[in-house]
């Protein structure tokens, strides 16, 4: 990782210098980091208001400007050099133009109708990622087909989909566990989800959990094995019950995971 990358990552809130505005309405471009209390964020991604850095030609935003897709001339103009984007609120559903930004290590679309059904096209380096109230309701078999197209996610941040269980969209403190290890399980170079660190025993415990062995028990006999729930949409509602009756059996006489 370059040694200026946590620089890029930590600037988001910055805007006085650095970021290449594209004005395509009389309204004033607004990074989505902005709108997140910055108790929210991890330590190491806050920032300053006067903090700067440098390759800030690597940085553009298209935040607020009401567009359905990623503009084809933008695509042609910035794609070859562009290593972080912000495309948050806008009403965007699809993100194959995304193919072509080879360079990009940081995308937010915070606050976009992206569904499960908007699959990422392969970003090898990618490595933060903000999907922040977005429309996400099933994680299963997003999250695999999100691991597929970037597999070297260090951040990852899905709060405000329903997908994502919470005490501020009605999920109780178990179904944000089950939601927080499910994920972990499928990435192992994430440090950070959602407002979160990810710690040594979160690891070891989505590890344990969501081991292969165990996936494979939740298909009955003769159902098609493990390709068909992999090939299946899947709620993440039945998926973590089925999960839970397992995890409960497994779990009689070892110690639970305390967070």
């Amino acid at each position: 990782m370059e040694d200026n990358s946590m620089n890029h990552f930590a600037n988001a809130t910055n805007y006085d210098e650095g970021v290449e505005e594209v004005n395509w309405f009389e309204d004033v471009i607004v990074d989505s980091v902005t709108t997140m209390a910055q108790a929210s964020l991890p330590p190491d991604l806050n920032v300053s208001a006067d903090g700067s850095g440098d390759d800030d030609d690597t940085r553009l935003t298209l935040a607020y400007e009401n567009l359905y897709e990623v503009p084809r001339t933008i695509v042609e103009r910035f794609s070859d050099h562009i290593k972080y984007l912000d495309i948050s609120h806008n009403k965007i559903t699809n993100l194959d133009a995304i193919v072509h930004f080879k360079h990009l290590t940081s995308l937010i679309v915070d606050t976009n109708p992206i569904t499960e059904n908007c699959t990422l096209p392969p970003l090898p380096k990618l490595q933060l990622l903000w999907l922040n109230h977005c429309k996400i309701s099933s994680l299963y078999p997003w999250a695999g087909k999100l691991k597929e197209s970037c597999p070297n996610l260090e951040y990852l941040s899905l709060m405000g989909n329903p997908a994502a269980p919470s005490y501020f969209n009605g999920g109780t403190f178990y179904e944000y566990l089950q939601y927080r290890l499910f994920i972990i399980s499928k990435f192992p170079s994430l440090t950070h989800l959602d407002d979160r660190r990810v710690t040594e025993d979160e690891t070891a415990e989505a590890n344990r959990l969501y081991k292969r062995p165990l996936v494979e028990r939740l298909v009955r006999p003769g159902s098609g094995g493990l390709n068909q729930l992999i090939h299946s949409s899947v709620s993440w509602n039945a998926f973590q019950n089925r999960i839970s009756s397992l995890w409960t059996k497994d779990k009689q006489g070892t110690k639970n995971l305390l967070i």
